[in-house]
Order: C-alpha cells, then structure tokens, then sequence
C-alpha cells in the first residue's frame, strides 16, 4: 500500500521521515480553542426532527395542559404565587396557568446568561445553537469494566469523576453521576456531593439537594469557596438540578422548597421534568415532549414569579420505556429523537435548552454501549441542544457508572462534536491552488503539503484512546482491547490529576465547618 501511494523517486523516504516530523511537531504544538477542529460552544442545529407547524402544535398543547389540566400538590408558597398572578384552582384544586401568563413569563425569562465556573476558562455561553456536553445521573453503581462486577458508589468515587471529567477536553461540565452510597445521612451526602464536584474540577458544576436546609448548610461552603456571598453571585459556578415536578404533573414539596430557597441564593436552576414514555408520560413520542414541556413551562413561571428573569435551563428530558418491560432504555433511538425534539422546543423559546444523551442500557462498556452512545451523541449534538447532560460514563439506563466510559465517551463525544463543526467552504479549503501545486510542481501527493500541516489540527479531530494503528501494529502492541487503552489513561489521570482550585488552607477551614467525610489524603498524589 504504501509504494502505492508514495513516489518512488531516490528521496521518496526522507520526504516522507520529513513530513512525519512535521506532522509530529505540529500536533505536540497546542492550538488556540478558536483553531482548534472541536471546542466547546460549535454550533449545531441542522439535523431537525421537528417541522415549524410540529413545533407549533407541541407549544399549543402544551399551554392547553397548564391551562385546562394543571398541576396537582402545589406547595402553598407556589400555589399563592401563581393565584396572585392570575392562576386559578380546578374543582380537584390541580394549579391551573393561564395562557397569557406563561406566555408573558416566556417573553421575559431570562436568556443569553453564562454559566460561570471556578476557572473564567471554562465559562459556557448555552444560548442559540451553542452545544457542550457534560455528566449527570446519579447512578448507584460503580462498574468494573473488566469483570462486569458492581459495586456501590461511595464519596470517593465522585471525587475521581469530577476528576476525570476536569481532565477530559470534550467534557465541558460536571453534573453529580453517583450517589454517595457510603454516607447515609442525607445532609452529609448532599454536603459531601457539593464538596466533592467542586473539589474535583474547575469547570462548572451542577447538583442537588434533599431539602432546603441541606442547601443552606452547601450555600455557606460555596460562598466561601467563592470569596463571599458577594463574589458567589457575581459569578455562580455550580447550578441546581431540580426535580420539582413528579410526573406526570405532580409538583414535589421538598424539591419546590428547595427550588425556592436556590432561586432567593442566586443560583441558576436546572428546571427537570423526567417522565419516562408509556409508564409516567404518554406513549406517544409527542405526547411525551408536550408533557415535559408543560411541566418546565409552569417551573419557569413559578421561578419567574419568585425572582423575575432568574437563569433558568429548560430540562425537558423525557426517557423512553421498553414497551415489552416497562423498563428504561436510555440508549435507544427513540431517546435520541425525544431529546433532539427537546432541543428544539427549548430553541423555539430562546432559552436555555438542556437534555440528555449518551446513557446505555448494556451494562459494560461495550459494543452496545458504543452504538448507542455514539448516534446518541451524534443526533442530540446536532439538534443544537445546549447542554447536554448523561453523555459520560453512564450505563444500565443510569444506574450504573465506569470512570473508563468516561474516557471513552470523550472520543465519542469528540467524533460527534466534528460531525457538528462541519466542512468549513471558502476559497482557501476548495483546495484548486493546493492541487496545482501538488500536480504540476510537486512531488504527487499532499502529505507534506503547507496546507495538510495547517490543516492537520484546525480541522481533524483524533481520539484519546480510539486505536488506528494498522493490523500489524496492532498486534506488535499486543493487541490491546479499547478497555485496555481506557484503564491506562483512567490510571494516569487518576494517578496525577488532583485539582488545586481550593487551596489547602481553604479546604481545612472548609473541613472544619463542615461535616466532609472524604479523606484529605486520598486527594494527593500517593
């Protein structure tokens, strides 16, 4: 093959050892976010599952639910607030949202607001097509890749995602992915899941809490974390995940008292409505958007009413059931069509758009796991969904996580980030004078072309741990598995990633405040 594609001339193999050389040195070179073939923030919105009149029809029925069927065990704080506003109580007294008041609180939500992180470097922008992936899930498992074995997921093991996920370039975002399993108290699970993200990355961070004084005791570490109250509202670096609703269109006391008390602290909300298609949504693919829609749109008045134009992310994230089990199925292309569809109701509305994507039903990383993240990642990137949550380390339809998914989610979120970035079309890319060149006073072929050394990062991506090495090679290296390659690069990050945003004096005082219960120790270098 290669005498084939290379010239047989005497200097054919220093021209090639030259151009090798090249390629080497101008990939160990790093590039500017903006030169760069994927970064966060590409834009994407072209694959379009929904027409306009669709969009249309789903908006309509979705005001028809808030307005003639409404949403039953408002909190009184809520159910005030929206009677105050021009709401009314149906005769099985569900909270009932006229038309125009959800209306209005659309026209005047907030829009175009960042989410800020610890490091001003990894800053999102989530408006218009704008898309970043992240983690979320809250799985109770942690998962051995190699022998399919799980085990519960304790404090420590979030610590090392949010590590992983610091360390990850196509991972923009970390939202908590296991429950600490080994904290049973609840304000010291909820206070320890806070410290752990945070501790773990720079970037932004999103998680939850039981009740609103868990969060309280949280919002003091964060102000402090922050440099004061002051300089946490400024810049909020961690949002709440908030499951205010249970669908289908229940509201949850403890979630909508813990909603009102992050809104009052400045914290941008995660409005999340889950129903899952044929058990607590309807069958129906449509049915189930326009729920979920509903359900976020009547979050976005109530926090609108609290605090108007509070940031807010509308979370339509409706999951699919297997309608031979009723189980989830996270993984199939029918989530891939719902979140997609998602994306573009939340664009319909110009708001903040989060879903998710990525999520497994195998049990493993596997050649299942690959499919099903991959058209997964694929079709939601593209749909310009902004934040895309799920989309690392997830297996078992969410109750499961593997730190080595992690890794290898990265190259799939990686490919499908290119598929979003395009092929760039101006008069340079056409390529007609790179051609004459090559044909008429070059050596044949473009391997050491000016342009292919250009070109080689602005417009290629490459996998972290994905093998494209030649049968040959392959087998020379001992014909390592991709579970090989992704156990090696989770140990050497494992190994020498351990985040300093929070400097040791800070954390001390933070541990001695507050009831932390993972080990100073095990975050340091052994």
């Amino acid at each position: 093959m290669a005498d084939v594609l290379m010239p047989e001339d005497a200097g054919s193999s220093s021209k090639r050892r030259g151009g090798r050389a090249a390629r080497k040195a101008l990939r160990a070179a790093p590039l500017t976010d903006d030169k760069r073939a994927i970064r966060p923030g590409l834009e994407g919105g072209r694959y379009q599952p929904l027409t306009g009149r669709d969009i249309e029809k789903i908006h309509q029925a979705a005001l028809d639910v808030l307005e003639q069927i409404g949403l039953a065990d408002a909190i009184p704080s809520c159910r005030d607030l929206v009677l105050a506003a021009g709401g009314s109580l149906s005769p099985q007294g569900r909270l009932l949202f006229p038309r125009a008041l959800v209306e209005d609180t659309i026209a005047k939500a907030a829009r175009n607001f960042p989410l800020h992180a610890q490091d001003p470097r990894h800053d999102m922008e989530p408006w218009g097509t704008k898309v970043y992936f992240g983690t979320a899930g809250a799985a109770v498992h942690i998962v051995d890749p190699r022998t399919g074995a799980y085990r519960e997921s304790t404090a420590a093991d979030l610590y090392d995602m949010a590590r992983m996920a610091d360390a990850l370039d196509n991972i923009h975002f970390f939202q908590r992915t296991v429950v600490c399993r080994d904290l049973p108290d609840p304000l010291e699970m909820d206070t320890n899941t806070c410290y752990g993200a945070i501790s773990g990355t720079s970037k932004h961070v999103g998680t939850s809490w039981v009740t609103p004084e868990n969060l309280a005791v949280s919002m003091q570490m964060l102000h402090a974390v922050a440099g004061g109250e002051k300089k946490w509202r400024e810049r909020p670096f961690v949002s709440m995940s908030c499951c205010f609703v249970v669908p289908p269109l229940k509201f949850a006391e403890d979630a909508c008292r813990t909603l009102e008390l992050g809104v009052r602290e400045g914290m941008p909300i995660l409005l999340l409505a889950a129903g899952q298609a044929g058990a607590t949504s309807p069958a129906a693919l449509a049915g189930a958007v326009v729920q979920e829609v509903a359900e976020v749109l009547a979050g976005l008045v109530y926090v609108n009413l609290i605090s108007p134009g509070h940031p807010c992310i509308f979370g339509t994230w409706p999951f699919v059931s297997d309608l031979r089990t009723g189980a989830m199925s996270g993984g199939s292309g029918e989530q891939a069509l719902l979140m997609s569809a998602c994306a573009q109701m939340a664009r319909f509305y110009d708001l903040c758009g989060g879903v998710t994507a990525g999520m497994s039903d195998s049990k493993v990383p596997d050649a299942q796991a690959g499919y099903e993240k991959g058209y997964n990642h694929a079709l939601v990137a593209n749909s310009g969904a902004n934040l895309v949550y799920e989309s690392a380390g997830m297996h078992a339809s969410l109750l499961g996580a593997c730190l080595e998914s992690m890794v290898i989610d990265n190259d799939s979120i990686g490919g499908a980030l290119r598929t979003v970035a395009g092929i760039a079309v101006d008069d340079e890319s056409i390529s007609v004078e790179a051609m004459r060149d090559v044909c008429t006073q070059g050596p044949g072929h473009f391997l050491g072309h000016a342009q292919t050394l250009q070109r080689m990062q602005s417009e290629y991506a490459y996998p972290l741990v994905g093998c494209r090495a030649s049968p040959k090679e392959w087998i020379e290296q001992g014909s390592p598995t991709i579970i090989d390659r992704a156990e090696k690069k989770t140990r050497e990050i494992l190994s020498s990633h351990f985040p300093r945003h929070i400097s040791d004096g800070l954390d001390a005082e933070l541990r001695q405040r507050f009831p932390i219960r993972l080990d100073r120790a095990r975050m340091s270098p052994s």
